[in-house]
């Protein structure tokens, strides 16, 4: 199985005329990441450098073993406030402890993803639907926002929920640090100005530079403005983030729900670039590189990553062809790291509360929520319960709360799977629904009903009391209700034992019971229940054609039957009345 990893994949082919766009993108990726780098880890309470060691060696992995040429890996805002809540569930004392536990936790994550890829597990990605998952992702940016109170006022919040934070900052209105406040504000004024004017260079980085510029010119520590302060000035070393006293199930659940909203946002945001970009993105595939890029910043100090959106957009608007953009990008950061430290020291801590804000409005898919309304009232109510759980009980449990809301909404609509009567539309082949085409007439005497859904334990009971109520509508002279099963791809033992004592409800009725079209699972599963031998094998047919011709055959021999009888019986009292009138004359 090892052997189906990729190595360098996304280098087959390479050219040399993509060298210099691929330096320019890595230049650029870089610099788009530097202001996420330093901001994002603030959510987790990881220490700035983390953020630049999860920026470098992920980049590295994914290159190695990920398979697209242009996506791009890195921290992610929803991804980092999952971990955050992860983190809240440990009995961590130190920053020292929540950076080895963070490693942890990217390292299993690494783990899931590279043995989902190889069991072709990529389909989960698909497990969160679109409703729930813009919900969710919209309930985690508005979090992040209620989250950068602290930096942005200076005061201590401990609250949580969407309220209580604002409500404990009213008691402690006193304590509020108003420049702070003002330089917070107008960052993220001045970001969103940027962003509407976009801005060729990236907005984060132009606020980074202004705010250190400032900083360095202003004296914002003299001001009582928190700055980032020293960075450690050296390159993380290879170590195994092992601790005897980190919690295994805490560790293990919490790896599967940064694993989840990792995978299923990132998957979501690389399959519209690859529209966007005209590319294919394989999601088993993906989630090997993903695994890389996890296990490599698990191994150096880092947390978890994800497909990053700002980096991916970066690289494919300057024109990357390869992760060799990559590379340049983890090399550009890296001597950043080294020999730009004097700088970041003076970035004052409201800047970073300022991107986090700004990458969190982003978030909020006020379009997406408007266009599900329009389209389903039922998924909009799904995607406001995604959004209620991140706000209302915490992140993780939003977590929760969405895989369980993504379980009901799958329930309900397999409860009550629509059915349809079928017949023919003169002049044209195949059959018909009779209540969408007007042209369309039943068989005479012969019932055909589609079911349109799967036949499991939680919906035959309504199945069944729906097909005997559209029994009881037919026309006297029907004779066979023949079950169209094209659309039954699972049946469950449950809904075999249905299907029995709906034969025998019908037979009540006078009516034959047939299935058409059962593909070869539900087929198995009904002869082993013996559902098929008390059907009986001659009302099992291929398709509807060859129904339709065994009902039309055997009403053929039965007239032909009935019309033997009644000549029969003719003949029969023609004997009678000569015998009597032979009598008559012999007497």
């Amino acid at each position: 199985m090892l052997t189906q990893l990729p190595v360098l994949g996304s280098f087959r082919g390479y050219r040399a005329a993509w060298l210099r766009p691929d330096f320019t993108a890595g230049l650029a990726v870089a610099a788009v990441a530097i202001p996420s780098a330093i901001a994002y880890p603030a959510i987790a309470g990881l220490p700035a450098e983390v953020g630049i060691y999860s920026s470098i060696l992920p980049l590295i992995g994914y290159a190695l073993f990920g398979p697209s040429k242009k996506l791009m890996v890195g921290p992610d805002a929803a991804t980092m406030t999952v971990l955050a809540a992860v983190l809240a569930t440990m009995p961590l004392a130190t920053s020292a402890d929540r950076v080895v536990a963070a490693s942890a936790l990217a390292m299993t994550v690494g783990v899931f993803c590279i043995i989902a890829g190889l069991l072709r597990l990529g389909v989960i990605a698909a497990f969160l639907s679109r409703p729930i998952l813009v919900g969710f992702i919209s309930g985690v940016s508005i979090s992040i926002i209620i989250g950068q109170i602290q930096r942005l006022t200076g005061v201590r919040i401990e609250a949580d929920g969407l309220f209580r934070p604002m409500w404990e900052l009213i008691q402690k209105a006193a304590l509020i640090h108003w420049p702070s406040v003002a330089l917070g504000f107008t960052l993220i004024a001045f970001l969103l100005l940027l962003t509407r004017w976009r801005s060729p260079v990236p907005a984060p980085l132009v606020v980074v530079a202004v705010a250190i510029a400032a900083s360095a010119l202003f004296d914002f520590k003299g001001m009582g403005i928190a700055v980032v302060g020293d960075l450690p000035r050296v390159f993380p070393s290879l170590s195994l983030p092992i601790d005897a006293s980190l919690p295994i199930r805490e560790l293990l659940l919490g790896a599967a729900a940064v694993w989840l909203v990792s995978f299923g946002s990132g998957i979501v945001g690389a399959r519209s670039f690859g529209a966007r970009g005209k590319f294919e993105v394989d999601a088993n595939a993906e989630l090997v590189g993903l695994g890389a890029a996890n296990v490599a910043s698990g191994l150096f100090s880092g947390f978890p990553v994800t497909i990053s959106d700002s980096r991916t957009a970066v690289n494919l608007s300057v024109g990357g062809r390869s992760q060799m953009s990559g590379l340049v990008a983890a090399l550009t950061l890296t001597a950043m790291l080294l020999y730009l430290q004097d700088a970041i020291r003076v970035l004052p801590i409201p800047a970073l509360g300022a991107i986090l804000v700004a990458a969190a409005m982003s978030l909020l898919d006020v379009a997406g929520l408007r266009e599900i309304w329009r389209v389903s009232r039922m998924e909009f109510v799904f995607a406001l319960i995604g959004m209620a759980g991140p706000i209302s009980v915490g992140v993780l449990n939003g977590v929760v709360i969405a895989v369980a809301a993504t379980l009901l909404y799958v329930l309900l609509k397999e409860m009550r799977p629509r059915d349809a009567l079928l017949g023919r539309a003169p002049g044209r082949k195949g059959f018909y629904k009779l209540h969408r085409s007007r042209n369309a007439v039943p068989i005479p005497g012969l019932a055909l009903c589609l079911v349109q859904g799967n036949l499991l334990f939680f919906n035959v009971d309504y199945v069944r009391a729906r097909l005997l109520e559209v029994a009881k509508t037919l026309p006297a002279n029907t004779r066979w209700f023949v079950l169209d099963a094209s659309a039954l791809a699972q049946v469950d033992s449950t809904a075999a034992m249905m299907l029995n004592e709906l034969r025998v409800d019908l037979a009540e009725q006078g009516l034959q019971l047939g299935i058409a079209q059962l593909h070869h699972e539900p087929m198995e599963v009904l002869s082993r229940a013996g559902t098929i031998e008390n059907i009986g094998d001659t009302m099992v047919f291929e398709d509807l054609e060859e129904a339709v011709a065994a009902f039309r055959h055997r009403s053929s021999q039965k007239h032909e039957v009935t019309m033997y009888q009644r000549e029969l019986a003719s003949n029969g009292n023609s004997i009678a009345r000569a015998r009597t009138s032979a009598s008559e004359r012999r007497v």
